[in-house]
């Protein structure tokens, strides 16, 4: 693992760097947590045992250590900022953007207006605020022409089942969703299922590198 700094439009923001190959997945954190958090070093460590390389990435308000996240434009902006590096400095073959809930929701948003990738991945989408499914977050992705992956929990406040369900229906047939029962937005579960976090989290990361295959990434 290698750790760069790469500019921003609000500032400098870290990066980490995971494995080498063509094929580079760039994954955000979530509003609560940092390119350090555990389950996406965890995920990046797979897909580079997978062969291929993984980026995490801080936004800038995690990188000076603020609570509250940028404006969506501050957050977009790194995530093309990030797109840019892996393309022009590391020369990848082939992107896939994403990230853990806000990471992977701001990645689509990015992407939906104009910053080039060859997929999305979504570690929990975070279709609406709990307990407000009537505010939902998806109306952009119905622009999005590149494959996406979605890896979601049954028990997921952000994104109750039939309505996350029905809105990847809505998006075409590149778009892929896939069901951990009983599992939350952070892909625990209680012991009542049946399985282990760390077994529903190995099972997780073998269909994300299964699907990138898939894609022919």
């Amino acid at each position: 693992m290698t750790e760069v700094r790469i500019g921003s439009g609000a500032g400098e923001i870290s990066l980490s760097l995971h494995g080498e190959g063509g094929t580079v997945v760039a994954l955000g954190h979530g509003a609560g947590g940092t390119r350090r958090t555990p389950f996406l070093v965890r995920c990046a460590r797979a897909i580079a045992d997978s062969g291929r390389r993984a980026i995490l990435f801080n936004f800038p308000y995690s990188e000076g250590r603020r609570r509250m996240p940028d404006s969506p434009k501050t957050l977009e902006a790194a995530v093309s900022d990030v797109a840019l590096y892996a393309r022009s400095t590391l020369g990848c073959r082939a992107l896939a953007l994403g990230g853990k809930s806000m990471g992977g929701r701001i990645a689509s948003q990015a992407v939906a207006a104009g910053v080039a990738a060859e997929a999305l991945v979504f570690l929990g989408y975070p279709l609406h605020p709990p307990g407000r499914p009537d505010k939902p977050r998806d109306r952009h992705l119905a622009g999005i022409t590149c494959p996406m992956l979605f890896l979601q929990g049954t028990r997921d406040a952000f994104a109750r089942w039939d309505l996350i369900e029905a809105a990847v229906g809505r998006l075409g047939a590149e778009v892929r969703l896939e069901r951990f029962e009983a599992a939350d937005h952070s892909f625990g579960v209680p012991k009542r299922s049946g399985r282990s976090s760390v077994e529903v989290e190995a099972d997780l990361f073998g269909r994300l590198v299964a699907w990138l295959a898939t894609v022919g990434l």
